[in-house]
């Protein structure tokens, strides 16, 4: 393949722009200890609103309830769906990991609050002094689920057993909604792989030929040598408070946005800039709404 030469950087289409994710709560971090944490909805459409602004075009959202504690409560969900929606072009993807305790049947039930998008993790890991339960039947179940529903799945990859299980999953129930493969690379986990160039570079190189996109999270101080060797292999960024507290050492976040701008301005020195959420929606055949 002959491709355009300017400068001393080579382009073809797949590496021209980033899509940039944003993360903002999480399900593990309390309000009481980190009180810039969006967990109302209020405070969820505000950050929407900014992170779109400095770059991101997908949000992954978990929600909180009214003493702002994790819930996967279906009202709340769909409410926050219709919310983000009405005040952003982001593309809206919930999370159906909810928190470790969260049930199977609840976390299934997430994909009628209609999103987008959602997160279908690839296996069960250990996750800090916590277990994170995705077995098989679980997986399967979910994934043909959003068939069902047109809900594009973001296959997360906690470890390298969870690329090996997506390549099953891919065989055995084929192409998801849309046609298009997109994964996320959790690095940075305690109990799952580290967030090192070398434990990315393994794990891109182990993926599915079907698949068409990826992006990595590096969570805690993982965070940057993350991005940057995902910005040099092509693939696209995750950021937020649900994986990042602090700018550095000693400097908390204040905002989400901070993180999403930070996350733009690498991406744009990389010379692939954010990309908005209408070319997200083609990148991840996500349908465009009405």
């Amino acid at each position: 393949m002959n491709l355009p030469f300017e400068g001393d950087i080579w382009h073809d289409s797949s590496m021209t722009s980033t899509l940039i994710t944003v993360a903002p709560t999480g399900a593990e971090t309390a309000k009481a200890d980190c009180p810039a944490l969006p967990t109302t909805l209020e405070e969820l459409v505000e950050t929407a609103k900014r992170c779109e602004a400095a770059g991101a075009a997908m949000i992954h959202i978990h929600i909180r309830d009214a003493d702002h504690r994790p819930t996967l409560d279906l009202g709340r969900l769909t409410e926050t769906v219709a919310a983000i929606r009405e005040n952003t072009a982001l593309i809206v993807q919930l999370s159906t990991g909810g928190a470790v305790t969260d049930p199977f049947e609840h976390r299934l039930r997430v994909l009628e609050a209609a999103p987008d998008s959602c997160s279908l993790t690839m296996g069960t890991v250990n996750f800090g002094d916590d277990v994170f339960m995705n077995p098989w039947p679980f997986v399967t179940e979910l994934y043909q689920r959003t068939q069902e529903r047109h809900v594009v799945p973001e296959f997360e990859l906690f470890d390298l057993g969870h690329v090996a299980a997506l390549h099953r999953l891919l065989d055995k129930f084929g192409l998801p909604y849309g046609g298009k493969v997109h994964c996320d690379l959790v690095m940075g986990v305690p109990g799952g792989m580290p967030g090192t160039p070398d434990a990315l570079v393994a794990a891109v190189s182990s993926l599915p030929a079907a698949v068409t996109s990826w992006s990595a999270t590096g969570v805690g101080r993982t965070t940057l040598p993350v991005a940057l060797t995902a910005l040099a292999k092509g693939g696209h960024l995750r950021v937020g408070m649900e994986d990042t507290l602090t700018l550095a050492k000693g400097q908390p976040v204040t905002h989400n946005a901070e993180l999403v701008e930070r996350a733009a301005s690498l991406a744009t020195l990389a010379q692939r800039p954010p990309m908005s959420p209408d070319e997200a929606r083609d990148l991840l055949n996500v349908d465009r709404r009405v």
